[in-house]
This record gives structure tokens, C-alpha cells and sequence, in this order.
């Protein structure tokens, strides 16, 4: 149970529940291949059942940590950032931000949009699930579109989120790791006859790095 001093600083964002925090190659989307310091912050109730990182969703399991303290430690690293959980939304992500940007970080999110949109991003990645849709302020800033597929029954949803987001967004299908071999090809074959999307792979799992 956290104290009432500790949690009014997590309800404003000036602390948050930090799982982890790596510097690695950035294995998805748009960004694919390219090095960042990512932070993952504890907390989320979308409740993915392909999740592969379920060990994220109880944000008390993940100490509430200073945002100075981790803007501290991204900075030595690199001068990209992704925020990913969890679902960060969950929380207030301005402070965050804003300290990130004073230190001249580009900052990314990568987020289920399923609460509002809060914190200035120069990336937004969406990836929406089925069982708890994004928000508007999400939908309408994002500037990825990333869907997961698992069975074909995804290719439709994808098709129904591209219809909800901004016309800017750029388009990305990724199959879900434990049904790469079957769904890839179908991916594949769905590209090339509607080529407004491209194919996402989640590389650093082939690479094995974070």
C-alpha cells in the first residue's frame, strides 16, 4: 500500500510505476531497427490474452520511481525515447514528457490508446485491442496505425481501425508472435492486394535482444 504522500505523486504524474527501463534496438513499426531507451511503466487493464508482458499489468508490483530520477538515466543513453507498459495512458504522462523534451529527447509512446492522450509526443505509435478501444484524443493524433493479428478475424478489425484514425497515420499489420508461421503469409498476401499497408515483424525477438 503506498503512502498517501507517495500516491498523490503518482496521481500527478511526478512519480510513476517503472518496471523497466533498456537501452536496445527498437524491433517494430515504423522505427523498426533504429536504437532508443525505452521505459516500461507498470499498470494496465486492457488485459491482452497474447500479452508478452503480462508481468506489467500490476502497477504495485513496479515501484513508483522519481520522473527525474529516469529522465536522468535515459539521458546518458540515447537521444530517443519510448514509453510503453504496461499501458502508460494509465497515468499522466506530461511531466514526463516535458522533462524528457527539456533534455532535447525525442519521445515516443507506444500505447493501446485506450485512455486519453496526455504528454507532448513526437511519436505516436497505436495499437488498438478489441476489448477496450482507444479514445478519440488517441485516434486522431496517432501517427501509426499498428495491429496485431492473431487470426484472420484481425484483418477486418484492422480495417475498421483504419477507418477511426487520422488520415496521416501510417498503416503497419504484425502477426502475433506465437502465430507468426501462420499468419506472416497471410499478412504478406493482404499487403500486396492492399497496399496501403506495410508489414510489421517484431525483429528484436529474431534478434533476441530486448
Amino acid at each position: 500500500m503506498l503512502s498517501k504522500e507517495i500516491q498523490l505523486e503518482v496521481n500527478k504524474g511526478a512519480m510513476l510505476p517503472l518496471m523497466e527501463e533498456f537501452y536496445t534496438i527498437q524491433g517494430e513499426g515504423f522505427h523498426t531497427g533504429t536504437a532508443a531507451y525505452f521505459i516500461r511503466i507498470g499498470g494496465c487493464d486492457v488485459g491482452c490474452h497474447w500479452c508478452d508482458v503480462k508481468e506489467s499489468w500490476n502497477a504495485e508490483l513496479h515501484p513508483p520511481t522519481a520522473v527525474s530520477q529516469i529522465v536522468d538515466n535515459a539521458s546518458k543513453y540515447a537521444d530517443t525515447v519510448v514509453v510503453t507498459g504496461g499501458e502508460p495512458l494509465t497515468w499522466d504522462m506530461s511531466l514526463l514528457t516535458s522533462k524528457l523534451k527539456e533534455k532535447n529527447m525525442k519521445v515516443h509512446i507506444e500505447t493501446s490508446g485506450a485512455y486519453p492522450l496526455s504528454g507532448t509526443w513526437d511519436w505516436i505509435c497505436l495499437s488498438p485491442k478489441k476489448n477496450k478501444l482507444p479514445t478519440d484524443t488517441v485516434y486522431s493524433a496517432a501517427n501509426e496505425l499498428k495491429v496485431i493479428i492473431y487470426n484472420k478475424h484481425d484483418f477486418i478489425f484492422a480495417e475498421e481501425q483504419a477507418e477511426l484514425v487520422n488520415d496521416n497515420a501510417i498503416l503497419f499489420l504484425q502477426p502475433e508472435w506465437s502465430k507468426k508461421e501462420e499468419m506472416t503469409p497471410l499478412i504478406v498476401d493482404y499487403v500486396m492486394n492492399n497496399p496501403k499497408w506495410r508489414v510489421s515483424l517484431q525483429t528484436h525477438k529474431y534478434l533476441n535482444i530486448p
